[in-house]
């Protein structure tokens, strides 16, 4: 594959594993210079070693943060800088669903998915934006990509918090997309439907642990939403974020796309 974005900083949150993890590895591909972000160093570790066994030539650092804690993704971000220079795309991946009907939702469930999903979102922004601009300031555009989820689009019952979360991510991404319109930066969301990640996984536990059905029946559900019947595959969102990255994608900012096999088009 050519390397169209040769030696661009790529930041990746949520990069142990699942879309986080195929996002790393096209930008490895298109080669990117890496900072893997998750909260476990082991797994970050052990995606590193698989990303180097692929792309032998991938420059990556791996760094542990929490998206939730602010001094954590500061810290992150500088060690990033300091390897690699100015951040000039940023992958907000990192996410957590917890599924409670709306009146078992208490206050800790509720900010948590709002630390992880919306304000994790907010602190990787603010941490790479400085750079980032003076970077586009010199030449090197930039690119924010937030993957939000078709939960950002439409409701989902019993997954409130979640849902209120994520459509956070995809107002802070239209807002932010003006703001820049005209720094050299594009914001964009990201909106997959049920795919092939652990959240899936722990998804499908939950509806055989509360239903009795089997894992084969549990996946069955969530993949009915999508009219191609199957869940999406972390690669077809790694690879829609590499076009917005990619040169000739300047013109798209601020829009929200769905990877859900036709799932909001009815």
């Amino acid at each position: 594959m050519a390397q169209e974005l040769q030696g661009r900083h790529a930041l990746i949150t949520g990069a142990g594993a699942g879309i986080g993890a195929a996002i790393a590895l096209q930008m490895a591909q298109a080669g990117c210079r890496l900072t893997l972000c998750g909260r476990s160093h082991d797994t970050l570790q052990a995606q590193a070693e698989a990303l180097r066994a692929q792309v032998p030539d991938v420059a990556v650092l791996m760094a542990s943060m929490d998206v939730g804690e602010e001094h954590a993704v500061q810290a992150a971000v500088q060690q990033a800088q300091a390897r690699f220079g100015p951040v000039n795309i940023l992958v907000n991946n990192a996410g957590q669903a917890i599924s409670q009907p709306f009146a078992k939702t208490d206050a800790a469930l509720w900010q948590q998915m709002l630390n992880v999903n919306l304000t994790g979102t907010y602190h990787c922004i603010q941490a790479v934006l400085p750079g980032m601009l003076e970077a586009a300031q010199a030449g090197t555009s930039g690119r924010i990509v937030n993957i939000a989820s078709t939960a950002g689009l439409k409701g989902y019952a019993y997954v409130g918090a979640y849902v209120a979360a994520k459509h956070g991510v995809v107002g802070l991404t239209k807002s932010l997309a003006l703001e820049l319109a005209r720094k050299g930066v594009t914001v964009n969301a990201i909106c997959p439907g049920y795919t092939e990640t652990g959240i899936v996984r722990e998804a499908v536990q939950n509806i055989v642990g509360k239903t009795g059905k089997s894992e084969a029946q549990a996946r069955q559900i969530l993949a009915s939403g999508n009219p191609q019947q199957r869940l999406v595959q972390p690669q077809e969102v790694a690879q829609s974020v590499l076009w917005l990255c990619a040169a000739g994608s300047e013109a798209i900012n601020g829009q929200a796309i769905a990877i859900d096999g036709g799932e909001l088009a009815g």
